[in-house]
């Protein structure tokens, strides 16, 4: 079996894998607060370890890995932005446009992530279906000298697990030093943090042992990863800015409550996302959302190959260039594999990803797949990656559109597609083109007809004729993302 490496955050060194039960491989992911759409540094997490999720299933089998990725839809942002919508007018009830928002959110986010290629998680909990859990773990926290309760708040004692900071490399004191902590009369120490807070009347509560009120984020986790995945599982991964205090907080009330288990055996933690060499900022106005590329024309498989150029532990840079190359580097692919059944995934492909998910190396290793003329490798090594070539393909030679032409004896099903936006001008012109070219082509001047696609082509306009099934005679043009087109107008 293929021997897979991975950088564990704990131990700060490249591991062999080894599953607790290789028929059962266990990931949990920490998702996203559903208060608004994912920006583009949201989706790095997503595309990585969907990344990994799909190499443990080729490894171990599809029935086999057990994939668990939350959704936090309790969190004061999320109340935030349903009172404005309240404050702005609307007479439902709190409740009810909380849950309209985060049912929005998640949907947004669904189509966002598919867009990008990632497989849906096995398990997608929402932290409010939870609450039990978590209200059943912070009693146990409490009965064993963990947790107190202090004016309707329940805090974590985070001096009592001894081996607090391990996963982030600093001791307590050290964070009281340099972070900004919450000073509250309640709290016994600095660091110590909230498991549950009160609710007044208008915020959303559930009823606890502690009074109404709703949990802090980071029981959230704990508790959801304990009762799909159990005391012990195989891997825990996230963005570097989750690893201190969220993860911190995880692994220190997880393994309070549950000593018997050890929580996550491997962590797994991608860097951050720059845009243009700076991190990104509203300020700076260099902040997108995916949807904002999305919507810009960038399509989904171009965005996740720009993630899987750069090893998910390093900073990843988004630069129009990188995705301007990403989007040739499809486009070529996609059009060798045309009409090529997948074959086996490549080897070298699988020991690229096998190294600590080295995506930028199996990338090489596809490139190299297409010099070589592999289509069939190509094909299927792509699609372990998540990028579906011949979804690719149907995208770039789209339906295309019926013309009838006035003056012409017969009717031409004509279409003028591209990878990108397509003016009115661009798509009338091309048109033209078109069907001069097959005019020439049914006159049998094909030396005219040869000449006018050689400089089509030169252009940014390539032909191609086609033929229905009904057996009406037509054609596509292919435009590239940049056409000249007065030049194309002295064509004709």
């Amino acid at each position: 079996m293929t021997e897979i490496r991975l950088t564990n955050t704990k131990s700060r060194r490249k591991e062999a894998f080894e599953p607790i039960d290789p028929g059962n491989v266990r990931l949990y992911v920490c998702g996203p607060t559903v208060y608004d759409r994912a920006h583009l540094g949201n989706g790095r997490p997503v595309v990585v370890f969907d990344v990994l999720f799909r190499l443990l299933r080729h490894v171990y089998g599809e029935g086999h890995v057990t994939y668990v990725r939350n959704f936090t839809d309790v969190d004061d942002k999320i109340n935030a932005a349903a009172l404005a919508r309240k404050d702005a007018g609307d007479p439902r009830s709190l409740e009810a446009l909380i849950r309209e928002r985060t049912d929005e959110t998640i949907r947004w986010y669904h189509e966002d992530m598919d867009a990008l290629g990632a497989l849906r998680p096995t398990h997608e909990p929402r932290a409010t279906e939870w609450i039990g859990a978590m209200i059943a773990m912070i009693e146990d926290l409490i009965a064993k000298g963990h947790a107190y309760e202090r004016e309707g708040h329940v805090l974590f004692r985070v001096r009592s697990y001894r081996d607090y900071g391990a996963l982030s490399g600093r001791s307590v004191d050290d964070m009281i030093a340099g972070a900004r902590v919450e000073v509250a009369p309640f709290k016994e120490d600095p660091m110590d943090f909230v498991l549950w807070k009160p609710s007044d009347d208008e915020l959303p509560g559930w009823d606890s042992p502690w009074g109404r009120g709703r949990p802090g984020w980071h029981i959230e986790c704990s508790a959801m990863s304990y009762e799909l995945l159990g005391a012990t599982f195989d891997i825990h991964a996230g963005g570097i800015d989750l690893q201190f205090p969220h993860h911190e907080n995880e692994i220190a009330q997880s393994c309070c409550a549950h000593p018997e288990g050890g929580f996550a055996r491997v962590w797994m933690h991608n860097e951050m996302l720059l845009v243009d060499g700076r991190k990104m900022s509203k300020s700076l106005g260099n902040f997108f959302t995916v949807r904002d590329l999305l919507d810009q024309g960038w399509p989904g498989e171009v965005i996740r190959m720009v993630y899987l150029g750069t090893h998910y532990g390093r900073p990843m840079d988004w630069t129009a260039e990188k995705a301007e190359q990403a989007k040739t580097t499809l486009r070529n692919w996609a059009e060798m594999v045309e009409g090529a059944a997948p074959g086996e995934v490549r080897a070298e492909v699988v020991d690229s990803l096998s190294d600590d998910l080295n995506t930028a190396g199996a990338l090489a290793a596809l490139s190299d797949l297409y010099k070589r003329k592999d289509a069939s490798g190509l094909l299927a090594s792509a699609h372990l990656l998540g990028v579906d070539l011949q979804a690719i393909r149907d995208q770039l030679w789209a339906r295309p559109f019926a013309d009838l032409r006035e003056g012409v004896d017969f009717q031409r099903t004509v279409g003028v597609i591209g990878w990108g936006e397509i003016t009115d001008e661009a798509r009338e012109t091309s048109i033209r083109i078109l069907h001069r070219w097959l005019d020439l082509r049914r006159d049998r001047d094909f030396e005219t007809a040869d000449r006018l696609k050689t400089d089509a082509m030169r252009l940014g306009v390539e032909l191609r004729a086609q033929k229905s099934p009904n057996g009406v005679t037509g054609g596509l043009a292919k435009l590239a993302d940049r056409v000249d087109v007065s030049a194309l107008e002295d064509l004709l």
